[in-house]
């Protein structure tokens, strides 16, 4: 198993509220995890956030597997993305794309690397993601 596998998550306590992200990291079999937070933020920034910071860490051209509990981020980097550029950033409905500037932030990120995307469903009992969550809500309670 020569990948990267990156499990990623973001809370949020209110939405706007609180909030955090969190990323379990497992490469040659070691498990390295990174977290934070920001006092005034969404869910979704926080889910962009988690997998933004993850694949800033690795080296270019990385083989990784990203896995997150976030149909926004999942369907967003996978089948929205290209009609939004396209558009230039703007949806179907020709109104801006929220989160603009993380969105493109990503797209350049995984464009640097051989990123295929897995989606779990979250608080399921899956132990990377749940260790994802711990992390993110760490991120939050220690604002």
């Amino acid at each position: 198993m020569n990948y990267i596998e990156i499990f990623t998550d973001g809370a949020c306590r209110g939405n706007p509220g609180k909030g955090g992200w969190g990323a379990l990291i497992r490469q040659a079999g070691k498990e390295n995890t990174i977290y934070g937070g920001e006092p005034e933020t969404t869910n979704n920034v926080m889910e962009l956030t988690a997998a933004i910071k993850a694949l800033e860490l690795l080296e270019k051209g990385s083989d990784v597997v990203l896995t997150t509990d976030s149909k926004y981020v999942m369907q967003g980097i996978t089948d929205w993305i290209d009609n939004w550029k396209s558009r230039n950033w703007k949806t179907s409905a020709k109104k801006p794309v929220l989160n603009k500037e993380l969105w493109q932030k990503l797209d350049e990120l995984v464009g640097q690397h051989k990123v295929r995307w897995k989606w779990v469903k979250g608080h399921s009992g899956h132990r990377e993601n749940e260790i994802a969550d711990r992390l993110a809500n760490k991120g939050i309670d220690e604002l």
